[in-house]
């Protein structure tokens, strides 16, 4: 798709699951550390330091704002969380916020290979409004596309992730370093 930057958002209160194991504040350090040696990510604080619930539509109006009205916006989300969409708060305001471009994930077919009817029949019909197959439709207009994408998937998730911690086993090579030595500088996720 090119894009020029990458803004990782971390979630303060999300609404989709019970309370997070750690701090917004340590997953705000958590990702900083873990993208900080690459210039095109940023890390977008604004979640984590909103009052109240989460909402990536909450959020991509308040990126809307401060980028315009002409600019451009993707929300990347992997193909699970996509599936999960109609469930989200505002979920279709979203489209006319930004486009959504969606990765596969371990577990679910690549985009090629999907059949109709594979997701529930509101996302269905959004996607045959919305679907492009081209990632450039991205920099065509500023919202309204939805661009799959392939990537080589990697069977990592957080809950493994915090899983292995917690039952005293390594997570090396799962997370970057520096991301590894917060955890255990900080005590997160040891134990139940």
């Amino acid at each position: 798709m090119r894009l020029s930057q990458v803004s990782f958002v971390p979630a303060g209160d999300p609404p989709h699951r019970g309370a997070p194991r750690s701090r917004a504040a340590d997953r705000l350090a958590m990702v900083r550390l873990a993208t900080a040696r690459n210039p095109a990510f940023m890390v977008d604080d604004g979640e984590v330091f909103a009052q109240g619930k989460s909402y990536t539509a909450l959020t991509l109006e308040r990126l809307r704002a401060a980028l315009g009205a002409r600019r451009p916006l993707v929300l990347i989300l992997g193909a699970d969380a996509f599936q999960g969409l109609p469930t989200w708060h505002r979920w279709r305001d979203i489209l006319q916020l930004a486009h959504v471009a969606v990765a596969n994930r371990p577990g679910y077919a690549p985009h090629d290979d999907r059949k109709s009817g594979a997701l529930s029949p509101e996302l269905d019909a959004v996607c045959s409004d919305h679907m492009s197959n081209d990632p450039g439709a991205v920099r065509e207009s500023p919202a309204g596309r939805i661009v799959p994408f392939d990537m080589t998937p990697l069977a990592i998730s957080a809950s493994q992730v915090r899983g292995l911690i917690q039952a005293g086993r390594s997570a090396r090579y799962l997370l970057p370093d520096p991301v590894l030595n917060y955890i255990e500088r900080h005590h997160l996720y040891h134990g139940s």
